[in-house]
């Protein structure tokens, strides 16, 4: 029987490749996250406030790839664990600025040190030039998927 990689698109396969590389790398550094009690999107949300600051809601999701209504949920969770706060704009009464507590920090600073160890060792068989050239190929391919999409281009 003819091997299943055979009968594909090459660029199928790599697709395929890739999708199962994400998978085994999110397997492997979400399993020590979740054993700090926080989700993926609660990850995300707690790392972008610790390494970009204070920001409104309507910009954090985004950045996180969370819808509004996701974020509102998410930020509501924090909150309610008081990792963050959620604050009026005093310009803008309709934005609402979310922040990292004292306690949100000390929760996310050291899950981001594992989780950057963790990226350290998945990543260590490629050298430097690789990674760069890996970061280019990914950012090449991500912005054509883009562009392909606005484009309405399916």
């Amino acid at each position: 029987m003819e091997d299943m990689s055979e009968c594909l698109r090459e660029e199928t396969h790599v697709w395929l490749v890739m999708m199962k590389a994400y998978q085994a790398v999110m397997r492997y550094s979400m399993a020590d996250i979740h054993g700090s009690g926080l989700g993926e999107s609660d990850f995300r949300v707690l790392e972008i406030l610790l390494h970009k600051g204070s920001m409104p809601v309507n910009t954090l999701g985004p950045k996180v790839g969370l819808t509004p209504g996701a974020i509102s949920i998410a930020v509501d969770r924090l909150f309610d664990r008081e990792l963050v706060t959620r604050e009026e704009c005093l310009t803008d009464r309709r934005i609402r600025i979310v922040a990292l507590t004292a306690k949100g920090k000390h929760l996310i600073a050291p899950v981001f040190q594992r989780h950057e160890e963790a990226m350290a060792r998945v990543f260590s068989e490629l050298n430097e030039a690789e990674l760069k050239q890996f970061e280019a190929l990914l950012k090449k391919v991500g912005f054509r998927a883009g562009e392909l999409r606005s484009e309405g281009i399916e």
